[in-house]
């Protein structure tokens, strides 16, 4: 009696089993397609708090500028936020500069709802436009006041070590 392979020549089964590997991988793109980054919120946060705490992070800029041109601390960057049609996505911008009134660095996360913009690209903007800054110093953060109102959309834990991080209130 023949069995159900014996009905298929080997190489057709070799060639569907060579497939496999393509159809995984189109099969994860598909699932990822429409998932915003992590570093995405949209929503579960007081719109009037993170107001407050980018006007917090514009009042405060010029002390940022001056610990970044001391370099007195670590992992400079500041916020941008990048319009693309009626969508604005805020991006940390890394190995952040200053100069002339305008800041310039990297695209540091992957866009979520602007397509005008990818990881890693160079962008400037003068220094009033920023939405936040921070930096490291020891193992305290310093600014980063736009992270605070979204502390209420974490689980209690990673709160609680955000919160203990940062340098202030």
């Amino acid at each position: 009696m023949k069995s159900l392979a014996d009905n298929f020549p080997k190489r057709d089964i070799m060639r569907t089993l060579g497939l496999i590997p393509t159809i995984f991988t189109i099969a994860l793109l598909l699932c990822s397609c429409g998932r915003d980054p992590e570093t995405l919120v949209r929503g579960g946060y007081d719109e009037k708090e993170m107001d407050a705490a980018i006007a917090r992070a514009r009042s405060e800029v010029d002390v940022f500028i001056v610990r970044l041109e001391k370099q007195d601390g670590s992992d400079f960057a500041v916020k941008a936020p990048i319009k693309d049609g009626d969508d604005v996505e805020h991006f940390w911008l890394t190995d952040v500069t200053y100069r002339d009134g305008a800041f310039e660095g990297l695209i540091g996360n992957e866009p979520g709802t602007v397509r005008n913009v990818k990881l890693g690209q160079k962008w400037k903007l003068p220094k009033q436009e920023i939405s936040d800054w921070m930096f490291m110093k020891g193992d305290k953060m310093h600014g980063n006041y736009t992270l605070r109102p979204l502390l209420r959309t974490m689980s209690k834990s990673e709160a609680a070590k955000w919160r203990a991080v940062f340098a202030e209130p």
